[in-house]
């Protein structure tokens, strides 16, 4: 029986982007499994934050920019502060997600997801809004015209809320998270932020 790895994610979480070094390894460490069929991996839309123009209030700026100062003090994680100075942040991660489910059907799930993180978190700019998503699409080799249709088509099909409420079906109510289903048992994983062995460890004893 092949067992499937799901990894819970929203693009715009700061601790998912302080977990990709780490993720990166242990997907490394899998591919044994993955090549031997005993293992797959599938990705999951967490979903933050809904649809929003509201600006994000000053209370709420200030503790995202501390986990941003905790996450580079415990792990090392670059960010650009640059992004709360010069943009107008609104608490909004459904669009990001949107566009990796896009990228998705386009077979270019993880170089969406990096090209939101790399934007975000080093370039101060703004992945709430379109145009920044655009740009994300573009870089990965996609047309922009062809990517604002399936944008539109996601939202009004609601496949990115169907998504979610897959996941919190499932207990992946953190981002990220991680857990291995084989046949209709769930065994959640532990996060190790910096170490892919001690995950390693406990995959390889849920697939066991």
């Amino acid at each position: 029986m092949t067992a499937t790895l799901l990894y819970c994610y929203d693009p715009m979480c700061s601790w998912c982007w302080g977990f990709r070094p780490t993720w990166n390894k242990l997907q490394k460490a899998l591919q044994p499994l993955i090549d031997e069929k005993k293992l797959t991996i599938q990705s999951m839309l967490g979903g933050l934050a809904v649809d929003s123009e509201k600006p994000m209030p000053e209370e709420m700026k200030a503790k995202l920019e501390n986990t941003w100062q905790r996450i580079q003090t415990d792990l090392g994680t670059n960010f650009n502060f640059d992004f709360w100075r010069v943009n107008q942040p609104r608490r909004s991660t459904y669009p990001a997600c949107r566009a990796c489910l896009v990228a998705r059907d386009a077979g270019s799930e993880d170089e969406m997801y990096h090209a939101i993180q790399q934007a975000y978190y080093l370039q101060a700019k703004n992945p709430s809004n379109m145009e920044t998503l655009v740009e994300c699409a573009e870089h990965i080799g996609l047309k922009a015209e062809g990517f604002l249709k399936a944008m539109e088509h996601i939202k009004s099909e609601g496949l990115l809320e169907k998504e979610i409420d897959q996941a919190r079906q499932l207990g992946l109510n953190s981002f990220p998270s991680l857990a291995v289903l084989k046949g209709d048992q769930l065994t959640s994983i532990p996060l190790d932020y910096q170490d892919p062995l001690t995950m390693l460890t406990a995959i390889k004893k849920a697939l066991s």
